[in-house]
């Protein structure tokens, strides 16, 4: 692997020339806020289905009251 110039994580590999981050410490933290932002977006989906649940119980209280 060679070094990047001016960029101490990356390194460019000598087969394919592909760039390579070597930076585990920001590839864990991008890996903790996907998973960060896939469980708010599912705490969001199930408080969605929540009202939905609770907005047919009350249709059906007030239809079932007159």
């Amino acid at each position: 692997m060679i070094p990047v110039d001016g960029h101490k994580n990356l390194f460019r590999d000598e087969k394919s020339g592909a760039i390579v981050n070597c930076d585990t410490a920001a590839y864990n933290e991008y890996v903790r806020m996907r998973d960060k932002r896939l469980r708010e977006k599912s705490e969001i989906e199930q408080l969605k289905s929540d009202i939905d649940e609770i907005k047919t119980l009350l249709r059906e209280i007030v239809n079932g009251s007159k």
